[in-house]
């Protein structure tokens, strides 16, 4: 855990008015880790991410990035300290064009780090390579996706959030998204990983939580998660 901790989040609650949602919550995500968040829908796993990420205002519980607290940050801030995100609904630009929504993301990592380059994320999304010139709102919901996670790249960071990548997409675009977050993983950069596919998150996941109204009740290594009986009780499943 030493200088090789990115992100911790301690005792992390939050409310959306006077919904408790999270409830304690311990977190930890290592550099070059990656970490599956588990658990049905509306447990609290997307809550979880937002408040990491500051977009949550009701919030108590410390939380720190490479060794800063931002357990108050605005979600710029979160950003800046190397961490990306994916979110659920894309969030596309849909009036710029591809190149335009991938260029206007793009800066080095908190350590300078420059190796996502425009060139290496059409190498990675080909298919974004043929449409350069369309609008975000011409892309296919798949195509859409590749920019997301192609835009969050193109800021060289150190934690990558994806959450629910591969919701509703075609079982192709699928087999790549996941080939592209093995592809992430290699590369080094840290990733906490939310998809209803828990087998796929395990099978690319160091360790997993497991979220059930707001608090974890299962954690460890992957490894051992899918071994383990309580899972497919606490997942429903």
């Amino acid at each position: 855990m030493s200088d090789q901790l990115f992100l911790e989040a301690r005792g992390v609650h939050a409310w959306y008015g006077s919904s408790h949602v999270l409830h304690g919550i311990d977190l930890h995500i290592q550099r070059g880790e990656t970490v599956g968040l588990l658990g049905r829908n509306g447990m609290g796993k997307s809550t979880l991410i937002r408040t990491l990420l500051g977009h949550v205002p009701q919030r108590e519980g410390r939380i720190t990035v490479n060794g800063q607290d931002l357990s108050r940050a605005r979600p710029h801030e979160v950003a800046q300290a190397g961490v990306a995100y994916v979110p659920e609904g894309r969030g596309v630009f849909p009036n710029l064009s591809v190149r335009e929504n991938l260029v206007m993301a793009a800066r080095p990592g908190p350590n300078g780090q420059n190796g996502w380059s425009l060139q290496r994320v059409l190498q990675t999304f080909p298919r974004l390579e043929e449409r350069l010139s369309n609008l975000g709102s011409q892309l296919s919901g798949g195509e859409q996706q590749m920019l997301s996670i192609g835009r969050a790249l193109m800021t060289h960071p150190t934690l990558i959030i994806l959450d629910e990548a591969t919701e509703g997409l075609a079982p192709m675009i699928v087999a790549e998204i996941w080939r592209v977050i093995g592809d992430i993983r290699s590369s080094g950069i840290a990733t906490l990983i939310v998809d209803r596919n828990y087998r796929k998150v395990l099978a690319q996941a160091d360790r997993a939580l497991v979220l059930q109204k707001g608090q974890v009740v299962l954690q460890g290594s992957a490894a051992a998660l899918r071994d383990d009986p309580q899972l497919a009780a606490s997942l429903g499943v």
